[in-house]
């Protein structure tokens, strides 16, 4: 088993078996032969554990709602060498996966990501310019995504994945943890030229305002850590009340 792609979902059962066939797709395309597909359902309320196996991945179970729990759950039932993480709403292509393999293959990457694009052709200004704005900073300064992270098993241990005292930017905190970690040993954190297919879901639920709310409200020292502070992430639009 060389790679393991690994999926966090909560409530996912309309898209988590979109995300699961674009992993088989992308890794025929690529030749890979030695691969496996783990889902993370994230206590759902769905059929997402029942869409997930019916589409050809092993389904695993955490009780505790935490997006980084599940990403640590997943990557804790796997065995390769090499972990892929994508998002339930996500799509992996052949560039993404050929791009992440040949990284991953030089000997000299510990991990990385890759940009984002939002699906639709209907976003707004305020959504272009967020995605254009976290592309230009993901490049710039090497941060992943949580759409679309890889790294290697051994780094993953070695650092302690991604935070669980944190319900939200848990990724940008692994990724710095895995940077320090690969510097030690002269191998590079790579965020790709290519894009992952994310859906646009948030951008088109919530207002700008809310977001923008979100935002400074997790800025605040210690909200990170509470997930009624986080709740951008973790309720659905009708339930979102986010404090100040």
């Amino acid at each position: 088993m060389q790679v393991s792609f690994l999926v966090p979902a909560y409530n996912e059962e309309r898209l988590v078996g979109r995300a699961v066939g674009s992993i088989h797709r992308a890794a025929a395309d690529c030749g890979l032969a030695a691969y496996e597909v783990v889902v993370c359902d994230n206590a759902s309320g769905d059929a997402t554990a029942a869409e997930a196996g019916g589409a050809g991945a092993r389904v695993v179970h955490e009780p505790h709602r935490q997006i980084a729990r599940a990403r640590n759950t997943a990557a804790a039932a796997s065995s390769g060498p090499w972990l892929v993480w994508l998002d339930a709403d996500a799509i992996l292509t052949k560039d993404v996966l050929a791009a992440t393999l040949a990284a991953l293959g030089s000997g000299r990457v510990c991990g990385g990501g890759a940009r984002v694009a939002l699906e639709g052709g209907e976003l707004d200004w305020a959504a272009r310019r967020a995605v254009s704005g976290w592309n230009w900073i993901a490049r710039n300064f090497g941060l992943a995504a949580g759409s679309y992270f890889f790294a290697l098993r051994e780094g993953w241990v070695a650092t302690g994945g991604f935070n669980e005292a944190v319900y939200a930017g848990e990724e940008i905190g692994f990724a710095r943890s895995l940077k320090r970690w690969g510097r030690r040993r002269r191998l590079d954190f790579r965020v790709l030229e290519h894009a992952v297919p994310s859906s646009a879901r948030k951008v088109q639920q919530f207002t700008l305002w809310q977001t923008l709310r979100q935002v400074a409200v997790c800025a605040w020292p210690g909200n990170l850590g509470r997930r009624d502070r986080c709740a951008f992430w973790y309720e659905r639009p009708e339930e979102l009340k986010i404090e100040g």
